[in-house]
């Protein structure tokens, strides 16, 4: 089945744990939302003020560093959305609002698992009105150093091509390449989770990072192997994680996208950056609707396939 309708959650759902960086308990809800909307956190929990809005875009990226935070810090923000934000794209939720109790998202065991899991337990529906996509019309490329992120022209879907290259053997040099679909991320990218190497530990504890993580939610990296006693869920699980990240990162243009992304040794910093860069020129892309399928349905649909047309450009 596929499908050419914007969606939402069928209703609510809850989960909790802590954050991997600030090492606070964290509870939120996501609650379905209305078309055209997208995806919204409303940070709760604020010591000066009513709780506040956030909407999940590139433009409300506030810090880069290790994770990525949206809103003002000295207001109300939310770090570490893109696992959340990577399992919405994932399986093709365009719109829900998500609920937080405070600065950080909770890092659950480390990858986007257990969102999904939440997700399709609650179930996606579709929305009368048609589902839009930002397509990519022209190569747009940034560098730093020797690392690059660029974005290319795709006729349909959206294909990522994800290569890092760390100095240890733990990790070396590894690629992915995915073609974004429900059930391939499910299962091939969902799970992978985030990662850190045990000789930064007390410089992350100093600069106040790092302080919730633990073998329960983030691979250890020693110097010749995996501390984490049940070792890798995949062979290589660290590249699939920076294609979970990038997937988050980009999903913060507001569409999915139809197009390309390459990566070599990148990070958020990257993803945000290419986003600033696409839409620094209008010539670089098209907001078009979906109205023939270019994305597969996600497995928590719950809706008919509706009758396919051709793309249309966005006049607004």
């Amino acid at each position: 089945m596929s499908f050419d309708r914007q969606t939402t959650l069928r209703a609510p759902v809850t989960l909790t744990g802590i954050g991997v960086h600030s090492g606070a308990p964290a509870t939120i809800c996501l609650k379905p939302s209305s078309a055209n909307s997208g995806i919204v956190f409303l940070r709760k929990g604020l010591d000066d003020g009513p709780a506040q809005l956030i909407h999940a875009k590139h433009t409300k990226v506030s810090a880069t560093e290790l994770c990525t935070v949206i809103g003002d810090k000295a207001s109300a923000s939310v770090a570490t959305i893109e696992h959340l934000m990577s399992a919405c794209a994932g399986l093709g939720l365009d719109n829900a609002l998500v609920e937080i109790d405070g600065p950080e998202m909770p890092i659950m065991d480390g990858s986007a698992a257990e969102f999904v899991t939440a997700i399709e337990a609650t179930g996606i529906v579709g929305l009368s009105a048609a589902r839009r996509y930002l397509k990519v019309l022209q190569p747009v490329r940034v560098e730093h150093g020797r690392a690059f992120a660029e974005l290319v022209p795709a006729e349909t879907g959206f294909r990522l091509d994800v290569e890092i290259d760390f100095d240890t053997t733990v990790i070396g040099r590894q690629r992915k390449v995915f073609d974004l679909e429900a059930s391939a991320y499910a299962q091939d990218i969902a799970r992978a989770r985030t990662f850190g190497f045990m000789r930064d530990v007390e410089q992350l504890w100093k600069a106040g990072f790092a302080l919730g993580a633990s073998l329960d939610n983030t691979v250890a990296v020693g110097d010749d192997k995996v501390i984490n006693p049940e070792g890798l869920r995949y062979g290589d699980e660290f590249v699939r994680h920076k294609v979970l990240d990038a997937i988050g990162d980009l999903a913060l243009a507001g569409y999915p996208i139809i197009g390309e992304f390459r990566s070599y040794c990148g990070g958020h910093r990257m993803n945000v950056r290419i986003l600033e860069a696409l839409f620094a020129d209008r010539a670089n892309y098209a907001i078009v609707e979906a109205q023939q399928p270019v994305y597969a349905a996600p497995r928590a649909m719950q809706m008919a396939a509706a009758a396919p047309a051709a793309f249309a450009p966005d006049v607004h």
